[in-house]
């Protein structure tokens, strides 16, 4: 059997410095590879398109199941690659327990841009990562500006913590609400309010247009309690359809205004710089993690001392203890 090549990062990245949208989807699959191989030629591609990065608005979206998210994104995207933009989509799908597999299927949701030339829809599976959010979506926006796309869309299962874990990602966060908050804004989180950058009230179209204005309403006075993230910006509410194509160029207005407030007072490129360190740690405690599962030394008596907490025979500080002394951190 013959053994397969390794991709070649040196091509990948000519081909994608060259606008080839075939290698863009190569160059996702090998950052998303778990093989050790393909792990180092993905850094070595990331660190060669490096400099070609950074330039796209990045973007977070989120809301609840039901909210249309994929309809907004699919009208939004499209108002976009007409006006010029090159829009990227990374729809973060829930994963198939039994497959690991995506489940939604995004491109059967986005009908438009998914046969859109100037339109790049990649669904993730989740694959158990924290809140949904794949554990390569970082490299893939990296992978998708080097190839030329200016706007990146990170859609998000919205539910979990996978906000929180998206919103340390982007440039802007949006959060879509139904309309109707009126008990339902009990159960809002407070946390996602928190990090919202804009919350668009969806749905906004005939008979819901008066529930939407309505609850929108209700949204201001929420956020009206929480300080700003920002001084130099106060986080609106908006009513939209995404079906309808209704206050969608307005929406857009709103995210670049906030960039051009954030790049004046200096927020922006700090903001991007504290998310890379962030990325960094990140990366680091995945990586020694993976390390402590699979030495050999610790890989038998950690799945010992696992079993015993379960039973309650071993407190969780002394096992930690002893892997900590296995591993040599105790010093």
């Amino acid at each position: 059997m013959t053994k397969a090549r390794s991709p070649d990062p040196e091509q990948l990245a000519a081909d994608l410095k060259a606008g080839k949208r075939a290698a863009l989807a190569r160059a996702i699959t090998l950052v998303e590879s778990r093989k050790a191989d393909h792990r180092r030629l993905a850094h070595r591609l990331i660190q060669d398109l490096l400099p070609l990065t950074g330039n796209a608005l990045r973007v977070g979206i989120t809301g609840v199941p039901g909210v249309g998210k994929s309809t907004m994104i699919d009208t939004l995207g499209t108002n976009l690659t007409a006006a010029g933009h090159k829009v990227a989509v990374l729809a973060v799908d829930p994963s198939s327990t039994r497959t690991g597999g995506s489940i939604l299927g995004d491109k059967t949701r986005m009908a438009r841009l998914a046969v859109d030339a100037n339109a790049f829809i990649r669904p993730s599976p989740s694959a158990g990562t924290l809140g949904g959010v794949a554990a390569k979506t970082r490299e893939t926006m990296l992978l998708c500006e080097a190839a030329g796309f200016d706007v990146i869309l990170v859609e998000t299962v919205g539910i979990g913590q996978s906000e929180t874990a998206v919103a340390d990602m982007v440039d802007f966060f949006l959060v879509l609400m139904l309309p109707g908050a009126g008990d339902d804004l009990q159960g809002i989180k407070k946390g996602v309010l928190e990090i919202a950058d804009m919350i668009a009230v969806n749905k906004a179209e005939g008979e819901g247009v008066t529930r939407a204005k309505s609850a929108a309403s209700d949204y201001r006075a929420a956020l009206h309690i929480l300080a700003p993230k920002s001084p130099v910006w106060s986080p609106p509410v908006i009513t939209v359809s995404g079906f309808a194509n209704e206050g969608l160029d307005h929406l857009w207005e709103q995210i670049l205004l906030y960039r051009t407030r954030m790049e004046a007072s200096g927020e922006w490129s700090e903001k991007r710089s504290r998310q890379q360190v962030a990325w960094m740690w990140d990366m680091l405690q995945q990586r020694m993690m993976e390390a402590l599962k699979s030495n050999r030394k610790t890989a038998d008596r950690l799945k010992e001392l696992e079993a015993s907490v379960r039973a309650g025979e071993t407190a969780v500080s002394f096992a930690v203890d002893e892997v900590a002394a296995l591993m040599g951190l105790d010093e």
